[in-house]
Parts: C-alpha cells; structure tokens; sequence
C-alpha cells in the first residue's frame, strides 16, 4: 500500500487480522518486536496451520540505539528417541515431485510420529522478554481475543485446506480431522471442509493462550502444559517426551552477511535458507541484469541457472551445523560465485540431482515489522506440513517436521537425535549505508529463497517499490526445470523451450513463494504484501 512521510512504523504479514493486531501495538507505544509478537501469536489462531506455538521458524531483530543485531534461530528437534535408522523398513518410495519420502502408514507425515519438539514459543517469549517493551501478557492479549471471538475462513486459508497436499502426501482433509478438535472446529455439519466465510470457534486454543499469557513460556515447557504433552504423546505412541521439550533451546547467532551492488544483506545461517539467497545474489552480481532486463527470456534463463546452483550446493553440502560440517566459507565466497556465473554465461546447464531434495511444504507465514525508532524485526514461522495432532484440551495443531528427514542412515538429511531439518525460511534485511533499506521475508516451502531473492532484485537492480516488487510475476528452478507463474507470457519462455529446457506453468495467478515486506527510502516506508495470500500492509 502507498504512504506518506508522515508515516513512522509499518507491518506487514500474510494475515489482516495479524497485520491489525500488530498495529495496534504499534499505536500503542509498542517498539517493532512487541508488534511482531502479537502478530504471529494471532496468525496462530487465524492461520492455524501455517504456524502456531507448536512450530518453528526464524527470526531477525536490527535495534540500532541498543546495538542490536541478531538472529533467533527456532528450528524443531528431532526427538531423543529418534534413531537414523527407525523407519527405513517403512520406505516404500519419494513423492511424486521428488521432494521427500513416503513410508508405510504415513508415520512421518501425519499423527504423533511426525513432531519435532517445538520452538516457537520459547523463541516468541525470549524475542519480547529481551527485546520487547510491553508486559508479556499485553502482548498475548491480541490473540486471546482473537481467539475466544474464532476467525472466518479467508480465501488463502481455504485454498490450503482443499489443495495443501500433493504427490503422496496425506490429504489436508485428514490433517485436520485427525484429533477430536480438528473434526469439531473446521469441517461443516455434513462433513465437509468449512468454506470461504465460515465461522471457525476454538475455545481451547484461547484457554491454554491465557494460561501462556499469565504463567509465560515455562508452562510449555517444564509446567503444567509440558505434562499433558508428554502424557498425551506417550499414550498414543509420540516420541517427543517431557525430557525434550525441557532441554530445548533456541540457537543465536549474529545474521550471516552478504554484500549485493553496495548492499549489506543480512539473514540466518543453516539449517535455515539465507546461505542459498546470499549465493544466489554473489552469483547474480556478475551480470548486468537491469540491462539484460526484468523477466526477459535471457533474464530467466540467468537467474534459474543461480538458483540450480545454489540448490545443488545446498542438497550436497548444508544441514544442521550442529551434526554437518557445512562449508560455509566456500559456498558464500565471490570466486565460487564468480566461477558458477562464468559457466552460466558461456551457456551451461546446471544441474540439480532431486533424489536429495528434502519436503518442503509450503504453510509457513510472515511478518515484518519497522517502528519509529529504526527497530525492524523480519520473522518466518510454520508448522511445516502439520501434523494434524491436537492435544485434547490445548487447542493448538503441533508441527509435523519428522516428514522431511531422510529415513536412510548416514545422509546430510538423516534422523538423529535433537537433529534440525533444513529448511528454506531466509528472513531478511539488505542495508544501505549502514540503514535499513529493505525487510522481507516469505512463507513458500523450498521456493521461500527464490521468491525473496526475486523481490530482492525486483527493488535493488530495478527500483520498484516493495508493492511493485512482491506483485511481479515469479519463477523459479529448484530442479531442472523451470516453474513460472502463469502472468509470465508463453513468447518469453518459448525460446527456451527450443533450447530444451522444461517449463513447467503454473495455473496460479501468484505464486513461487509468498513474499512480504517493507522498503525504507529516506525515511519514508512502503509495504507490500503478496497478493497471493490474504495480508496487507499497515502503516501508522
């Protein structure tokens, strides 16, 4: 949406009523991490499996008058009693995409199987404890309301309960009817799946919400919630015991940086994706693109090349640093990138091998927040592909992140005990002369790094607005062939057609990613959410 120099703090997330919530905060008094708190703890009660206080993410906090500069990593834990090999004899074959197992029973993909021990809360809660200036229960209030009043279903939301799972996943429909919650709260009295404008009520969810909002965090994990988890897990056969979630923690670290045309970039380290967005960009930067010109066949031919390298080198080489040596230094140096773009330009092929491809679905969400004081907060969060477990009495969906590991033994994606998967979530910041110039980030599964890379050039090499950058037509290639979204003319990619590449049209309108974000010119802020989704951009 367009704004003024009056303006002083803007959010933007994939939800209005986060958006709203967030806002107010704003409005207020409240700094940007307060505002992006109480936003995704409500794109929690509206979007109930994009993400929720059972999940994961990552999250980037720039406070320049506290000298603040850094990343919570919340990524879910494999459980204790995880082995590497536990369910190898239940592979019966990958997806019809390439991106993931499938095994006898659905056992990673649905019921209690499936869940990481969660750190989305204690990630919320540690983000507004240090950095915050609202009382945490004020922050949880939003929510709470948002929760006893329920939601009516938006078009995003109904979008991803009748068309979230393909290629041998299970069906949403079975997600969300898989815990007595689920079948009472989203589907109609005839059975089927609520639709655009139903009345969704989840009382429970706003129960255990005040429970959080007046004894913290530590209820979810080492109190009384912590003990209905781990009983309810135990009696249906979970892996996650009261034991991981006391012993988890989240990961900090100062952002991983890059520089693009005089740009600072700043995201997350792995297991999170902004290794591949910064290689992309080092890739990039060897050619003139504003001459080559926006979504023009050589365009795309250049920038899917980028991004098949960086997803080969991802595949080969990054994991959960914690159990992979990933070598960071050679994937983010300019002459590795340099090297690639040379093979780029003289016409070659990269290639990407997709049995090591891990599932990535794509219901995660975003919020990014700038307030008056220069403080900025980039968030992804998600649930994963959910589970479709719901503790009966808590109200919130946990994530089903157990989906994507590998099952065979000795792989970069293997099971191992509190082991994080990799995922694509590159919340990020591009810095001009030291300041804030760009904050975004994406929901979008394995095609998260893409779409925020192309807004990202969208606004550096080519000076659209951030409402311009996020509305372009997208593309992307994370195999070897090209995925475009349907507003990208057939004339553009028909040459490359003759060439014989594989282009693969998207009947969506938007697509590759959802990205969000806030652009800083002078002062003066301009939001764009992704028209794919259902958010908006407040400014205040």
């Amino acid at each position: 949406m367009g704004t003024d120099a009056k303006q002083q703090a803007m959010i933007v997330t994939a939800q209005p009523e986060a958006s709203e919530a967030g806002a107010r905060v704003l409005m207020k008094g409240g700094n940007a991490v307060d505002a992006a708190i109480a936003a995704a703890l409500v794109q929690g009660v509206v979007d109930p499996q994009m993400c929720g206080i059972a999940g994961f993410g990552s999250c980037q906090i720039y406070m320049p008058g506290k000298d603040v500069h850094t990343n919570i990593d919340f990524h879910g834990r494999t459980p204790l009693a995880a082995k590497p090999d536990m369910w190898l004899d239940l592979l019966e074959g990958e997806t019809r995409d390439g991106f993931g197992f499938v095994l006898r029973g659905n056992v990673n993909d649905l019921g209690y199987q499936a869940v990481t021990t969660p750190g989305s809360l204690k990630a919320y809660s540690e983000a507004a404890d240090e950095f915050g200036t609202m009382d945490w229960a004020d922050i949880c209030a939003p929510a709470i309301a948002q929760a006893k009043s329920g939601f009516h279903v938006r078009p995003h939301v109904n979008h991803w309960w009748t068309h979230g799972a393909e290629f041998g996943r299970v069906d949403v429909a079975e997600r969300l009817r898989f815990s007595k919650t689920g079948a009472q709260a989203y589907f109609r009295p005839d059975g089927s799946v609520k639709r655009i404008g139903d009345h969704v009520a989840n009382p429970d969810l706003a129960t255990t919400l005040e429970r959080v909002a007046r004894h913290g965090a530590d209820i979810f994990y080492t109190g009384e919630i912590a003990e209905q988890i781990a009983d309810d897990f135990k009696a249906r056969g979970g892996l996650m015991t009261r034991d991981d979630l006391r012993a988890y923690r989240t990961v900090r670290t100062v952002p991983l940086r890059g520089s693009y045309r005089g740009f600072d970039i700043a995201t997350n380290h792995p297991p999170g994706g902004g290794i591949m967005l910064v290689e992309m960009l080092n890739i990039l930067e060897n050619f003139n693109l504003s001459d080559v010109g926006h979504n023009t066949t050589e365009y795309i031919r250049i920038v899917c090349e980028a991004m098949k390298a960086a997803t080969s080198d991802k595949d080969n080489f990054v994991g959960d640093p914690a159990f992979y040596d990933v070598p960071a230094e050679r994937l983010l140096s300019k002459s590795h990138a340099a090297a690639i773009a040379a093979r780029i330009a003289a016409g070659e092929r990269m290639s990407v091998e997709r049995l090591e491809l891990p599932a990535e679905p794509k219901d995660t969400t975003h919020v990014a927040v700038v307030d008056r004081h220069g403080n900025c907060v980039t968030m992804t969060h998600s649930l994963g592909m959910p589970s479709g477990v719901i503790t009966d009495g808590l109200g919130f969906m946990y994530n089903g992140c157990m989906g994507v590991f590998d099952p065979r033994p000795g792989r970069a994606g293997s099971i191992a005990p509190g082991k994080s998967r990799f995922s694509s979530v590159c919340p990020a910041i591009a810095l001009k002369d030291g300041k804030p110039y760009v904050v975004l980030g994406a929901p979008g599964g394995t095609q998260i790094a893409m779409g925020v890379l192309q807004a990202l050039l969208n606004v550096l090499d080519f000076g659209m607005t951030m409402e311009q950058a996020v509305c372009a037509p997208r593309f992307s290639s994370t195999s070897d062939a090209i995925d475009i979204t349907n507003r990208i003319p057939g004339y553009v990619v028909e040459p490359l057609q003759d060439k014989g590449y594989e282009v693969i049209r998207s009947a969506l309108t938007f697509g590759i990613a959802a990205v969000h974000g806030i652009r800083i010119v002078d002062g003066v802020m301009d939001g764009g959410a992704d028209p794919g989704h259902d958010g908006v951009a407040l400014a205040v």
